[in-house]
């Protein structure tokens, strides 16, 4: 937003001297006896705990009628966004229930939605004071309402306070104390712009992981700490093997091997309960980057457009995102016990030396050499393992499309050939398997000689040593390194092994990135204009062609489209009437010419509100699993039973389903097998008009329907239009003959726009269409009294 909305809103938010008490239109309520609230004179009527959803559908306040019908928490997290240059929407706040108060939590979570960084906070007096040059904070009092904190004085014990009901140019309140503690517990939430860089819009890379682990600072700290003395700890038993060897049994000393025992037990015990508490953070810090990775994947998963989901299987997609699981086992498994080992090595080596360093020099040179190995099958290895990725996704993207079109599939008795297509692509994977497991056979093999000498080859060189010492001290040595070896030895066999799975990690890491580092739809959420949608639509010299293609599906179209009216698109297969529908509804962009909504050009409007002011209905609807009620409202907070039951009656659904057992509480399963073709659309109508959108788009809704339904439906269009812009897209000329308007569109051009009677007359592709489709009714004259006489 430009800096001098930002200054202007600062101007609104100034600070008070004390003197300015008495000039103020805002005031305390806090006598004695009353409850303790923040009233202005002109809003004495509030809207508390009423929630943006009830009642009819709001658009975004733009005035400020409709801004005092917001309440009074969401009012002033808006103000503060506008401070900052954000304007955010109450029509995306969800609180956890309609018509409760809204909680630090949701309205800090409804600020991050907006594209703002945002945090719910509990603080005390003492903290408000440090607030002096900070940006306005907003206050929740106890009674439902909120306050903005503009500023603090510490010398004076005082912050500046504004009513959210106050207008902007009113000047702020000093409040003390005694007077806030009355209205006000300690949440507050707060609000700034979101920073250039934003975590969730980083491409998915390794990089990323690591940063992400290490947001976990403390507890990786602790991790640590525990490993150190854990480490320590380690060479006590080799050093009092050791020292019993040399001390006890050479000098039969009982007082040492009490003291010993002692130690041992004392060692053991904090051994066993600092062990405890490592794994159980490490534990935590496990689930935490679970859950972390699982809303990463999910949130870019459904911002990624949908001609990605149109041009890639289900099966594929799912199984590339499996591979994020991967990802996380190797990060908080094999990644951070190797770490954690590495120090224990950082201990254990220099007591090997100190030990023996002869015996310490074969150790590590059998670390190296085991290294070496694997490095050397490292290439082999990754292009083995990318056939095998490649075969399995195919594998999965035969599953997944079996599983969608299981219907086709019982219905054209197809189980032998999608059997045998299985039955291939397991082959496939299988071989693939089988020849990256041969492969990594090799180093298996080569590495366990040398594992087999670092252990043993290191006690029969010890014991030569030890026979040829004449100190007497070198069996008790032997003992310890012995123990100390096995010891150091998993660890650098894990640090090789590291890198091998390193490259399986990347190889996942590069699957998973496929699908989660494609162009998103928006790059923020808080992008774009917000414009409060009347309906009126203009197409001016748009060229739109599909990637891949060369033809272009709309080329140089151009019309109008008046708010409030019904207008129809007809056309052939493929003239580009369902282009139309997804251009308006942002689903595609990168559009030449302009394509205007109430005069704003569609890219430039924030895509979310764009889709919150529409309601689409095509011709095969997806109906969740859930109840008939769930499925209407799906999902909106604050609507009721009641707007589902408007919002069916409107769509002619009430009818089928006040006859069903439980009504609106009709359990729908996966596939919807319990409804038919026609329930299921009348269920899609209503669940498009639940939220009273400004512009309706059915694109062939009722061209899969029964006559029974169709008629059902056509008879509610003209209550359905009311209020707002009706777009169909249809084949069936029948239903668009109410329409104001009629688009013709043949090969992606625009043939004619007018009227249903005025089409019949001057344009040669409608009339033949008309024809075609109502030639069965030739002999009845009074059906086709719509064609002029010299047509017939």
């Amino acid at each position: 937003m430009p800096g001098s909305i930002a200054t202007r809103r600062r101007k609104h938010l100034r600070t008070l001297d004390s003197g300015s008490w008495e000039r103020c239109t805002v005031s305390v309520q806090l006598s004695q006896g009353s409850k303790p609230s923040l009233n202005h004179p002109d809003t004495q009527a509030d809207t508390a705990g009423k929630h943006p959803g009830e009642g009819k559908a709001q658009r975004t306040p733009g005035g400020p009628s409709e801004f005092a019908q917001v309440a009074p928490r969401l009012r002033a997290m808006i103000k503060v966004a506008r401070y900052h240059g954000v304007e955010l929407d109450p029509n995306e706040f969800r609180a956890a229930s309609a018509g409760t108060t809204q909680t630090a939590a949701d309205l800090s979570q409804w600020a991050q939605s907006g594209g703002m960084w945002s945090r719910a906070i509990r603080v005390r007096w003492s903290h408000l004071l440090r607030f002096e040059q900070t940006g306005p904070v907003v206050l929740l009092f106890s009674d439902g309402r909120a306050g903005l904190l503009t500023g603090a004085s510490a010398e004076r014990n005082l912050i500046f306070l504004k009513s959210v009901d106050a207008p902007d140019g009113a000047e702020a309140v000093a409040i003390d104390e005694l007077r806030l503690s009355r209205v006000w517990s300690g949440e507050a939430v707060l609000l700034r712009p979101q920073r250039s860089f934003v975590a969730a819009d980083a491409p998915f890379t390794f990089r990323w992981l690591i940063d992400l682990v290490r947001l976990e600072t403390r507890p990786l700290r602790d991790i640590g700490i525990a490993s150190f003395t854990l480490s320590i700890l380690t060479i006590l038993p080799p050093l009092i093997v050791m020292t019993v060897v040399n001390k006890v049994l050479q000098f039969n000393s009982i007082s040492t091997l009490a003291l010993l025992s002692a130690v041992i037990v004392v060692v053991f015990a904090y051994e066993t309960l600092l062990g405890h508490a490592r794994r159980m953070i490490i534990n935590v810090v496990g689930a935490r980057l679970d859950t972390k990775l699982n809303l990463h994947v999910f949130g870019r998963l459904l911002r990624l457009p949908l001609d990605y989901f149109e041009r890639h299987p289900a099966g594929e997609t799912l199984y590339h995102l499996a591979q994020v699981y991967r990802v996380r086992e190797f990060l908080t498994g094999k990644l951070l016990s190797t770490f954690l080992d590495l120090m224990t090595l950082c201990v254990l080596i220099p007591v090997m030396f100190y030990i023996n360093a002869t015996l310490a020099w074969m150790v590590l040179g059998c670390a190296v050499l085991i290294m070496l190995i694997i490095l050397a099958f490292l290439a082999p290895l990754r292009a083995s393992y990318q056939r095998v990725v490649d075969a399995e996704t195919w594998k999965s993207a035969a599953l997944g499309e079996t599983v969608v079109g299981i219907k086709t599939v019982k219905a054209l008795g197809l189980e032998p050939q999608r059997k045998a297509l299985w039955d291939e692509r397991v082959a496939d994977a299988g071989k693939a398997r089988l020849a990256f497991g041969q492969l990594a056979n090799w180093p298996q093999t080569l590495v366990t000689p040398v594992e087999r000498a670092m252990v043993l080859g290191t006690m029969l060189i010890g014991a030569y040593l030890a026979m040829n010492d004449s100190t007497g001290y070198m069996v008790g040595s032997l003992f310890a390194f012995m123990m100390i070896a096995q010891r150091v030895a998993q660890p650098l066999v894990g640090l090789a092994r590291l890198v091998e799975d390193y490259e399986e990690v990347g190889a996942a890491i590069g699957e998973a990135a496929s699908v989660l580092n494609r162009p998103l739809e928006s790059s923020s959420n808080s992008a774009g204009l917000r414009p409060k949608l009347v309906g009126e639509i203009r197409f001016s010299d748009l060229t739109f062609t599909y990637m891949g293609t060369k033809t272009p599906a709309l080329d140089r179209v151009s019309f109008d489209i008046p708010s409030g009216s019904m207008f129809g698109i007809v056309g052939r297969s493929g003239s580009g009437k369902s282009t139309i529908a997804r251009l308006l509804q942002g689903i595609n962009r990168d559009y030449s010419g302009f394509l205007k909504l109430d005069g704003v050009d569609l890219k430039e409007i924030n895509l979310r509100h764009l889709r919150q002011g529409l309601g689409v209905v095509l011709q095969d609807n997806f109906l969740f699993r859930g109840s008939i009620r769930d499925n209407i409202i799906a999902g909106r907070q604050g609507l009721t039973l009641s707007d589902a039951m408007r919002a069916a009656h409107l769509a002619g659904a009430a009818e089928f389903i006040e006859r069903l057992p439980n009504g609106y509480d009709t359990y729908i399963e996966e596939g919807s097998p319990n409804l038919s073709g026609g329930q299921r659309q009348r269920l899609a109508i209503a669940r498009a008009l639940i939220h009273n959108p400004t512009v309706l788009i059915l694109d062939e809704a009722t061209s899969a329907l029964d006559p029974e339904s169709e008629a059902v439906v056509s008879d509610n269009l003209m209550r359905i239009a009311s209020g707002r812009t009706m777009i169909i897209v249809s084949h069936r000329l029948a239903s668009l003959t109410e329409c104001d308007q009629i688009l013709v569109v043949d090969q992606g051009k625009v043939l004619d726009v007018a009227p249903h009677a005025v089409l019949l007359e001057r344009c040669g592709v409608y009339r033949q269409l008309w024809l075609q489709q109502n030639r069965h009714l030739e002999g009845r004259r009074g059906r086709l009294a719509a064609v002029p006489s010299g047509l017939m």
